[in-house]
């Protein structure tokens, strides 16, 4: 459970922003300048045996029932942790409380009561964090990672996330304060570069606090994948190794950073586990999120959902104060109290936003898998790389409706097989 508020917010921004997006049909990878060449020498034959999608184990069956509940008490516990902090007036005396050490400070007690909320809610959410992130992930053989280690990054990470919410809280309150009516409008078009700063930073700064990064250990196959990043466009591209075996046994990569940031990262695991051809693909996937421009699209839109769930959010809590500001301590949003508040409306409008924000998020993941199949032409191995995927990670291939509605930011495992079986449109014959 992530108790760190700037973080949360970042991600409902994010959230928000893919709910109204629609992803374009048409792209490949003629229209990014690629030559469509097959990929030479890692490339299967279309004509390969079809790759056929599995039962899901035993195991994995139970991970996902048990995550299920897991998920639904997190949803509830997010609104209902801050709804009480808010509702039982115990925020207005943290208020108080930091109020006086700041000495009526402004910019200081606002400091001062992100920090000691902060720290309230990452140890009472601590519990629950240990045992999802350590106890159970150990259980299922999904994690190698210490106590120490765990403690580490938790740590860390409420550090971090308490240092940018301090500034976004300092940012979001002042706004409050000097237009109140319009501080919705402001924030939301802040958004674009918050965000834009955000990604700018994360890789260069805050990953490296998590995990070791460097470049990759087998040449060879960071020649293949730069090879790979030419064909499709990508100049100057920086695949990086980062050392994920020392957390977990399961297998990712994945894109980060805009503009002289940006970088595509492979797990240890996932160089481990797969074989060369099953990478290559994998990286094409991830370029494919740069070619198509899924990150800038991403960013630029932002203002046009955020700033209506923000609208939506002052409108409610305005009202909210109005019946209930007695009981809460505070009579007005602009109030630093009022934080909680906020929080547990931000999370009911993600949890409302969340089926067509991942529907969005899907889109942008099938685009992605069918430029890697253009990029390579190598079918099998999408195929069975995605078997892979299923068995180390523990994955369910048709999950189902709510599953997929709520949850899942990702095509299911099932159809994204499927799909590597069946489309290859530089072999069909034409019509």
């Amino acid at each position: 459970m992530n108790s760190a508020i700037s973080i949360r917010i970042i991600v409902i921004f994010v959230a928000i922003i893919l709910s109204g997006l629609a992803s374009p049909a048409g792209t490949t990878i003629a229209a990014a300048g690629t030559t469509g060449q097959t990929n030479q020498g890692n490339a299967s034959p279309v004509a390969a045996s079809r790759v056929e999608v599995p039962e899901p184990t035993p195991l994995a069956l139970q991970y996902r029932r048990t995550g299920d509940w897991i998920w639904i008490f997190n949803q509830a516990w997010a609104i209902l942790l801050p709804g009480t902090i808010a509702f039982l007036g115990f925020s207005a005396r943290l208020r108080d409380l930091a109020s006086r050490a700041a000495r009526g400070r402004w910019a200081l007690t606002i400091g001062l009561y992100v920090v000691i909320y902060s720290a309230l809610v990452f140890v009472v959410d601590l519990p629950i964090a240990y045992y999802e992130g350590f106890i159970r992930q150990h259980a299922y053989g999904l994690s190698n990672q210490s106590l120490s280690k765990w403690l580490h990054n938790r740590l860390v990470g409420i550090s971090v996330s308490t240092i940018v919410s301090v500034l976004l809280a300092t940012l979001a309150y002042g706004l409050l304060a000097k237009s109140p009516r319009r501080w919705w409008l402001y924030l939301g078009l802040a958004s674009v570069p918050l965000l834009a700063i955000g990604m700018l930073i994360q890789p260069i700064w805050i990953d490296p606090l998590l995990n070791t990064y460097g470049p990759m250990k087998n040449h060879e196959l960071e020649r293949s994948i730069l090879d790979l990043a030419g064909r499709a466009g990508i100049e100057g591209s920086r695949v990086l190794e980062v050392d994920k075996s020392v957390d977990t046994t399961t297998i990712n990569a994945y894109v980060t950073g805009v503009w002289n940031t940006k970088r595509i990262v492979l797990w240890d695991t996932l160089i481990a586990k797969l074989e060369p051809a099953q990478v290559l693909f994998v990286m094409g996937h991830e370029m494919g999120h740069y070619v198509l421009g899924h990150v800038i699209r991403t960013i630029c839109l932002t203002p046009l959902v955020v700033i209506p769930a923000l609208f939506f959010v002052d409108w409610w809590g305005r009202r909210l104060i109005a019946r209930h500001g007695r009981g809460f301590g505070f009579d007005r949003l602009s109030d630093v109290a009022s934080l909680p508040l906020l929080m547990m409306m931000i999370e009911i409008a993600s949890l409302v936003l969340s089926p067509a924000a991942l529907a969005y998020s899907r889109a942008q993941e099938h685009e992605a898998d069918r430029f890697a199949l253009e990029l390579t032409h190598d079918n099998h191995a999408a195929a069975t790389g995605f078997l892979k995927m299923q068995t180390e990670n523990l994955g369910i291939p048709r999950p189902g409706i709510v599953f997929t509605l709520f949850r899942a930011s990702h095509p299911s495992l099932g159809d994204r097989i499927d799909f590597c079986n069946d489309y290859h449109p530089w072999s069909d014959p034409p019509r």
